[in-house]
Order: structure tokens, then sequence, then C-alpha cells
């Protein structure tokens, strides 16, 4: 099925998924549409990554790739908070309904604004196997290494962060909801910043990245007893923390170019195992005696994984260069 097509038909599968949700008179049902969403969703952004990076122009594909993820991230700092307002308001239900209205005006403005005709120079679908296949090249599945040890560094603490801001802080419990936007905004502009910087040199952006990211959880174990202190370096876990992710996704997408279509759904995965192993890491460290200010340790060590990787990737990406240049004949 054609990119913008499968577009439609994803966003009607969410709509419809959200509308059975909304309907839903067992926890059940209310699972098996919740699933049906979800699914849809994943697939949604990895189509929507291909053809923002396809209508891009030539070296902005990461700026492209930083909008489409920025939607996401807004949609957590106002959605979130704004569905639970209307839900307290007027009943769960009514959640749902407006996020299936969402949906629909969503699926018109694709259907008026993506073009019928792919970009020029779109390749033709590959088989099953070739799209199998180019998940084992480095470019690809270093990327998937680097994106879940980021989100895994960045979930630890994250998941426990309430506690960690007004037990240990000593942040009052009414401004947290404050904090938590500011991070919000905090990731949306990192975000943005850094498809600027994967437009610009990759490699070398998500080393410094995570170098940046490793200095800030360094320096939350010694601002985490100072509110003000603790304030500012939360709002940068995740302005940088989430810096890399339009650069590394941009990566994936020219590493796989000619078979995109898996490799791009599979990106989704990378970011939801590092979400889950994260907040399990987070919760067996603190079953095991460890104490919340000193969860970021642990990020700390996930971090120089995730810039191992990178020193890696970069390395063979500089000397498939090399030998490429070699190779080039003498004029």
């Amino acid at each position: 099925l054609p990119r913008r097509p499968l577009l439609l038909v994803l966003m009607l599968v969410f709509v419809a998924g959200n509308m059975l949700c909304a309907l839903s008179t067992d926890y059940w049902l209310l699972m098996g549409a919740r699933l049906v969403v979800a699914g849809s969703h994943g697939l949604f952004f990895g189509v929507a990554m291909i053809i923002a990076t396809r209508l891009a122009p030539p070296g902005r594909q990461a700026t492209a790739v930083s909008i489409v993820v920025s939607g996401i991230t807004v949609a957590n700092v106002l959605g979130a908070p704004a569905g639970a307002a209307i839900g307290y308001r007027f009943g769960w239900q009514t959640s749902f309904w407006a996020i299936s209205a969402l949906g629909i005006v969503a699926t018109i403005v694709i259907a008026l604004v993506i073009p019928r005709s792919p970009p020029e120079g779109d390749p033709r679908p590959a088989s099953i196997w070739t799209e199998i296949r180019v998940l084992g090249r480095p470019p690809v599945f270093l990327s998937y290494a680097m994106i879940t040890f980021g989100m895994t560094a960045f979930f630890v603490p994250f998941a426990f962060i309430v506690p960690i801001l007004t037990e240990v802080t000593g942040i009052a419990t009414e401004t947290v909801p404050w904090l938590l936007f500011a991070s919000g905004l905090g990731g949306v502009l990192g975000n943005l910043i850094g498809g600027r910087l994967g437009d610009w040199k990759p490699m070398p952006a998500l080393v410094t990245i995570f170098c940046l990211d490793i200095v800030v959880y360094l320096a939350s174990l010694a601002a985490v007893h100072d509110p003000l202190a603790m304030a500012i370096v939360f709002v940068l876990w995740a302005l940088v923390g989430f810096s890399f992710a339009a650069p590394v996704q941009t990566r994936i997408l020219k590493g796989a170019a000619e078979a995109p279509n898996l490799a791009s759904t599979l990106i989704s995965t990378a970011f939801n195992i590092g979400i889950a192993a994260g907040a399990w890491l987070g919760g067996v460290a603190l079953t095991g005696g460890w104490g919340y200010a000193e969860l970021p340790w642990i990020s700390v060590g996930f971090l120089l994984a995730a810039l191992v990787v990178a020193i890696v990737a970069w390395t063979i990406e500089a000397r498939a260069g090399a030998d490429h240049g070699k190779r080039q004949p003498a004029i």
C-alpha cells in the first residue's frame, strides 16, 4: 500500500480505536481497543517519518524528523493535562471522544496536504527480506542501541520524578506540574535543536549530546538537595536528553533508505523498550536499597554505553567513507 493511503488508513484505525475506547463497557474491551490505538500510533509515526524525510529538502531530513517527533512531545506537554482535565470534568469517555475528533481533523489535513504522487526518487517498495536485511546494517542496529540506552537512562529517574522532587529535593507538590510542563517544553526545544545538529554533523552531534547528558546527570547528583538547582537540572534532563532523537532516527532512515518501512516502525519499539527498561531498573534499584537520589548513577552508566556505541558507529562510518574514497577512480 502506498504511504499516503497507508497513513490515512492508520489514522482511521486510530480514530475507530479511540471511539471504541469511549464506547467500552468492560475492562477487556477497553484494553483491546487501547492495543488497537497503540499499534496504529506506532505504525503511523514510522510511516510519517519516512514521508517527512522524502519531502524534506536535501540536508534538512533531520529537521523534518524533529518536527514529526515534536508532535509527540507537544502532545505529552499539552494533551496529557488537557485529557485529564476533560476526563475529570466531563467523564473519561469524553477524553476519548475528544481524541477521536482531533484524529478526524488530522485525517482531513493529511488528505489535503500530503501529495498524492510519491516524491521524485522515492524507491519502489522492497521485499520483506530486504526490509529485514537492512536491519543488520551498522547505522541501523547501532542506532537502535543508542535509542534504547538513551531512553533507559532518561526513565530510570524520570519514572520516580515526583518523589525525587518532593521527598528528596523538597519542592512543593503543587509546583511539580509546572516543572513537568517546563521539562516538556525543554524536550520540544531539545528535539528541534537536535534536528538542526543532525542536519549539520550527525555523528559529532550524537557524541557531543551523550557527553553533555552525562554531565547533566552528574550535576543532578550534586543539585538534588537544592530546589532551584534541581529545577534547572530537571529541565536540562529533557532538553539535552531528547536532542539525540532526531539525529539517531535520521541515521536509521538513511541507513535503510531503499527499504525503510520495517526499520522506521521499529524505532518506536526501541524507544518503548528503553522506557520500560528504565522504569523497571529504577524500581529494582529502589527495591534493592538504593535511594531516589542515587538513581542518576544508573543513568550515567547507560549514557556511557550509548556514548561508546556512538563512537563505534562514528568510527565505522569514517572507515567506510575512507574506503569509498580509495575506490574512486583518479581523474
